[in-house]
């Protein structure tokens, strides 16, 4: 390569959506040229076809959210109608953004398709994501941020949350089919219900007939009803109770009913399913009537914000590494309970060997 080419495939590894015109007035270099060197970096093998995607290996690329997440947790006993002490947090949040980066920090090559805004959060996200992932596949628009705000109560448990997502109703399938090199390439997809239920069915469909490997994580109850009645081709949905009895439009009261919802999942097209219980661990149905239930060991519980992204990750990443569901699930739970004992909604002490050490103490 010569200089100009190796300033083009910066510019291109820095966002590699740009135009040609971009790229020109970007480099003060002619239109012209700058097509001649990008042949040039084609014929090399330096990017790959149209959209600029550079080459590179197989991995799992995150679809869905990135937000700011705030969390306000009571120092004491809530009183209702009157002013209450508490302290406040602000931390990268977002379902596909959490999952991508708990990956990340476990040792996984992933990419994170999602869109921030052109304003301080949005580059503050961005800023703190790509430590651990590959965020060349996001987009910043003309938007506010997505924000979360989750209330906590003294003993850091969940007891709302309000969530301003606009941004995302701007997707659409083209934003999609733009991405879809680094996308198909995937070893493993995951998907969260962010975007429109156009888009959504959209991937559904897509990675089903091409055969990519697809996790769906509902993120929340409204959240399901974005999802198409057909779940043909998904390799895992894993969800919450709330999230299960939307889909499914009934109600979970016993053990039994876990399973019944399960399978009727699996009913729809899903190969594995997994319901998760709060303290009481998780259940699992899959396609080939394999079931059972796995329960967390007893920690100290710091803040639950993030278990369940830190689940999901911990899930995927042992089932791309040869375990069975069991074995997932279980390396899932593990991840789930490095974070909880973590003030952060992404825990920074998760790795490969506190990963292993966490597995070997309660699971070996």
């Amino acid at each position: 390569m010569n200089e100009k080419e190796k300033l083009l495939l910066t510019y291109i590894e820095e966002n590699p959506f740009m135009t040609q015109q971009e790229i020109s007035e970007r480099s003060n270099m002619s239109r012209s040229a700058v097509a001649g060197h990008i042949s040039n970096l084609m014929k090399q093998g330096k990017i790959l076809g149209r959209a600029y995607v550079l080459p590179r290996r197989k991995g799992i690329t995150c679809i869905g959210g990135a937000n700011v997440d705030r969390k306000f947790q009571f120092i004491d006993r809530m009183i209702p109608e009157t002013s209450n002490p508490a302290t406040t947090e602000q931390t990268t949040g977002g379902v596909a953004r959490n999952i991508a980066e708990n990956l990340g920090r476990l040792g996984s090559e992933v990419n994170l398709v999602t869109v921030v805004g052109e304003d301080t959060e949005g580059s503050w996200i961005l800023d703190q994501t790509k430590t651990h992932v590959d965020i060349s596949a996001s987009q910043r628009l003309n938007e506010a941020t997505g924000t979360y705000s989750a209330i906590l109560d003294v003993d850091g448990e969940m007891m709302f949350a309000l969530a301003d997502m606009n941004i995302y109703e701007k997707i659409d399938i083209p934003f999609i089919e733009k991405r879809w090199a680094v996308i198909g390439s995937s070893e493993m997809v995951m998907l969260d219900t962010n975007f429109p239920p156009d888009v959504i069915e959209y991937i559904i469909r897509r990675c089903a007939s091409e055969g990519v490997p697809l996790t769906i994580i509902p993120v929340s109850a409204p959240k399901v009803k974005h999802l198409p009645d057909s779940l043909e081709g998904v390799t895992w949905f894993i969800c919450n109770k709330g999230e299960a009895e939307m889909y499914l439009d009934m109600e979970i009261e016993t053990e039994g009913d876990f399973f019944k919802a399960a399978k009727a999942i699996t009913q729809r097209g899903a190969e594995r399913v997994v319901i998760t219980r709060g303290e009481m661990g998780l259940i699992y149905y899959t396609a080939y009537q394999e079931a059972s239930a796995i329960l967390p060991p007893k920690v100290d519980v710091a803040d639950v914000t993030g278990a369940g992204d830190a689940l999901v990750a911990g899930i995927i990443y042992g089932y791309l590494r040869g375990s069975d569901t069991d074995g997932s699930c279980r390396i899932g739970v593990s991840c789930s309970t490095i974070t909880i004992r973590s003030h952060f909604t992404v825990s920074p002490t998760l790795n490969q060997g506190n990963l292993q050490e966490e597995f070997s103490s309660y699971f070996n």
